[in-house]
């Protein structure tokens, strides 16, 4: 039998319920949900209850944060179902596996990153989550980083993020072969507002490339 590579799809930014359900309709693996103030996509404790809520057993949810206190991070887990959290700061291992749940680190790409001892660090990890460096920004920042900066070797699954769309998607996905890519601003018709046709566009393209 011939194998079938596809790449999942994960939505981050989520900030509705009529979004995630077009993300999850449309066959997206996951959605991201943002506990991170300073984010124009940061959504409430009692709104990602909601979503979560409404949509099917099949996406899983992820809660991404920012360096944030254990206590937040504990109370939001208290009250939202979240599958796999995102920690998008400089948090250590220790900081990530702390409460015991399957996690993502994100590496923000630059010239000078070292990404096989960035993995190294976080040997626990689910998955690392490779977005490009902005000076201020923490994601979301609509930019694309030098994919050859990926080295072949990496001992975990990729999860590719930074300036995708459907237009680049495809050729993203048959260079660099990642677990998973992650889009926010590529499905966007505002920061933090979801477009409906983008995402349907997005996730097309990438199972299909």
């Amino acid at each position: 039998m011939k194998y079938i590579y596809q790449a999942r799809v994960k939505i981050c930014g989520i900030t509705n319920i009529e979004d995630a359900k077009v993300a999850d309709d449309a066959g997206a693996y996951a959605i991201g949900l943002v506990f991170y103030k300073n984010s124009p996509r940061c959504v409430s404790v009692s709104r990602a209850k909601e979503i979560t809520e409404n949509v099917t057993s099949n996406l899983n949810c992820v809660g991404l944060f920012v360096d944030a206190d254990k206590e937040y991070v504990n109370d939001v887990l208290e009250q939202v179902n979240l599958d796999i959290l995102q920690f998008h700061g400089q948090e250590s291992e220790e900081a990530c596996a702390f409460f015991k749940k399957p996690y993502i680190k994100a590496i923000r790409m630059r010239e000078n990153t070292n990404l096989l001892e960035e993995v190294k660090k976080y040997s626990s990890a689910k998955a690392i989550l490779l977005d490009t460096y902005v000076e201020g920004l923490l994601g979301g920042t609509g930019k694309v980083f030098d994919w050859s900066m990926i080295p072949q070797n990496l001992t975990k699954p990729v999860i590719l993020a930074g300036g995708l769309n459907a237009g680049n998607v495809r050729d993203a996905i048959k260079k660099i072969h990642p677990y998973a890519v992650d889009v926010s601003g590529g499905v966007e018709s505002d920061k933090g507002k979801k477009d409906p046709y983008k995402i349907k566009e997005f996730i097309d393209e990438a199972l299909n490339a």
